[in-house]
């Protein structure tokens, strides 16, 4: 039949493959977002959605495909007889081939995952520390990262494939968002962003942040338990570690988190420390503790002990005119004073709210920046003064748009304002003191409101606290991970002679070869015809 005799709708069979093509490609980006998704860089959507996508598009191909062969069948005979087809289908096989080859390979490097560092300072490969606990892992550790969309996860989670990489199947991770799931974050006691917790059996290990040596030495914690306590001292009406009107339970569930055990602890009945504590906790005495209980507490610091002091302004105590011989003892013997005013903080909505504005540098706010700031209600201010064999720091500060008032009783009406008399801001919040030659440690804060249930959610709290319990337990500093020192390398630039003909051998040369190559071959192929 001729072209003039076609029916009309033959003019639009191409539709059909038409049709075909696009479905292959929709079918490609389909397997694409499949890949992505596995590999963890996609999120969004579901497997089930992608691949209920993947096989309508397939589908698609098919019927478009057979419609084809339906109304052009001599046009698809003569594709597949002619000459043209003979000298195509070497090309289909060597493809077919090469794709198998390709498919095969592929399919074996995912069931046998293996990677090779090939830089020359070994940039990507996991320090000795870290292979080395890795391979003493008797049980498979699954590490849980609590990651809100705020926070990018390309660098975590390319650590934690070095980690899943070297442990010979024995370590393995996955990503959680606190916000879109605060129910899985509620119940491994997370609080913050960023935090990676490791599992293994009913062991829980936390790293405050992603980097190996914090995962590395979460690890270590896991592989060897060790009994690890912390004493709350009692008797003064401190804030409970039980759940009451003003407690501290959700400290204690952090910690229980993290493998330590929590316990009260009442000097004035026991009489004793005990033997296994790593740290004792002072939390918002509302009665002076007596120069008999310091003396005991001095004793044990002095001995490689540490403390946490955390004492409201005496305002919002029973203090009165009693004197606190554990305020004297930090000062006389630490440098760090706490100072008889509330502090008064005018860069906070509530001026009595003091809001941290910097930070110092040290292991207790390492992982805390601007966007994790800390809120102390009715705080006091803390003065560090220098001391022989003590390190001491100032951790956090209010901004200098504060100071420490010490008038309390301003008559009714009046304005509440920086008198002579007052401290003038920035002032220290919480200060840190470490003894040279005993090792013994303290962390003092001027109020203790911060770490109750009622304000341990808030911000940045929960992370002071709980690093301030870590620092001093001696908890920061089990392992220290051995870093890869970089090559350092310098570019030394060419002389003009060289650059010359850098530039005629990358811009004349190379191009003109290509280009007299090609004028070749088509002036050859002219002359056989």
């Amino acid at each position: 039949m001729s072209k003039k005799q076609q029916p009309t709708w033959h003019r639009f069979t191409f539709i059909a493959l038409i049709v075909a093509v696009l479905a292959c490609i929709t079918a490609g980006f389909f397997l694409l977002t499949r890949g992505l998704l596995n590999v963890g860089l996609f999120s969004g959507v579901t497997p089930e959605t992608l691949n209920r996508g993947l096989i309508i598009s397939g589908g698609v191909v098919v019927l478009a495909l057979a419609i084809y062969l339906l109304l052009e069948p001599d046009k698809v005979r003569r594709a597949l007889t002619g000459r043209q087809a003979r000298y195509g289908s070497n090309t289909v096989v060597m493809t077919a081939a090469f794709l198998g080859i390709l498919i095969v390979v592929n399919m074996l490097v995912y069931q046998n995952p293996k990677t090779w560092d090939v830089t020359e300072d070994k940039q990507n490969t996991l320090a000795p520390e870290t292979i080395q606990a890795l391979e003493q892992l008797q049980e498979p550790v699954n590490a849980i990262a609590f990651y809100s969309v705020n926070l990018g996860t390309e660098s975590a989670n390319e650590l934690l494939g070095k980690f899943k990489a070297g442990s010979n199947g024995k370590f393995d991770y996955q990503f959680i968002d606190p916000d879109t799931d605060p129910v899985a974050a509620k119940d491994a006691g997370i609080t913050g962003d960023g935090k990676i917790m490791l599992v293994m059996g009913e062991r829980r290990e936390f790293a405050s942040f992603a980097s190996e040596t914090e995962i590395t030495k979460a690890l270590y914690r896991l592989i060897n338990p060790e009994p690890r306590v912390i004493y709350f001292l009692s008797g003064h009406g401190e804030a409970s570690i039980e759940s009451g009107q003003v407690s501290m339970s959700r400290v204690k569930q952090d910690l229980e988190n993290k493998n330590y055990t929590v316990k009260s602890l009442n000097l004035l009945v026991e009489n004793k420390i005990p033997e296994d504590a790593l740290t004792i906790v002072i939390a918002g005495p509302m009665k002076p503790v007596s120069e008999q209980e310091v003396s005991l507490l001095k004793e044990y610091v002095n001995t490689g002990g540490s403390l946490i002091v955390m004492e409201n302004p005496v305002l919002v105590t029973d203090f009165g005119d009693a004197s606190d011989p554990l305020a004297e003892y930090l000062s006389s013997e630490w440098g760090i004073t706490l100072n008889n005013d509330i502090i008064i903080d005018l860069g906070s909505q509530q001026p009595l709210y003091a809001v941290s504005a910097s930070y110092n540098q040290h292991p207790i706010t390492q992982n805390l920046t601007q966007n994790y700031i800390v809120i102390m209600p009715q705080a006091r201010s803390i003065s560090v003064e220098p001391v022989d064999g003590i390190t001491a720091t100032e951790l956090i500060l209010t901004s200098p748009n504060s100071w420490g008032e010490k008038n309390f009783t301003t008559a009714e009406g009046s304005q509440i304002s920086l008198d002579p008399e007052d401290l003038a801001g920035p002032l220290v919040m919480a200060a840190s003191g470490e003894n040279i030659s005993t090792n013994g440690r303290v962390v003092v804060f001027g109020n203790s409101v911060f770490a109750t249930d009622e304000g341990f959610d808030a911000y940045g709290n929960g992370n002071m606290i709980v690093n301030s319990l870590d620092w001093a337990a001696f908890q920061e500093d089990s392992i220290s991970v051995t870093p890869y020192t970089p090559t350092t390398r310098t570019f030394i630039a060419p002389d003009p002679t060289r650059w010359i003909i850098i530039l005629l051998g990358s811009v004349i040369v190379l191009p003109g070869l290509v280009v007299l190559a090609g004028i070749t071959t088509w002036l050859a192929r002219r002359r056989q015809g």
